[in-house]
């Protein structure tokens, strides 16, 4: 069974910086785009950022933008997310996701994801 696993998650003070993981087992994900998705309680499932199987291609929220850079190093297997001036706003479970074509901020168009990492940024 394919699963992506995340790590990083803490509690930080605002103004803090996280640095999210998100690996895999039974799947290679260099051969995936990936992207990270957070969710707050009584909030639905948003978007956060994107990136291309070989990390040419990025996207990101504009509630993230210049604060949050999505990275990956295909040669370990792995995606990152730094997480810079945390706001307590940014509290949440955030969740890796991959697919097979391209990136995209639809949570519809991705077919495997982790079981999540909790981000709580106390003010």
């Amino acid at each position: 069974q394919v699963q992506l696993v995340e790590s990083g998650g803490g509690l930080v003070q605002a103004g803090g910086s996280l640095r999210l993981s998100c690996a895999a087992s039974r799947l290679s994900l260099y051969n995936y785009a990936v992207g990270w998705f957070r969710q707050a309680p009584g909030k639905a499932r948003e978007f956060v950022a994107t990136i291309s199987r070989l990390g040419g291609n990025t996207a990101y929220a504009d509630s993230v933008k210049g604060r949050f850079t999505i990275s990956r190093d295909n040669a370990k297997d792995a995606v990152y997310m730094q997480m810079n001036s945390l706001q307590p706003e940014d509290t949440a479970v955030y969740y890796c996701a991959a697919r097979t074509s391209g990136t995209s901020w639809s949570p519809e168009e991705y077919a495997y994801w982790g079981q999540g990492t909790q981000v709580t940024v106390s003010s």
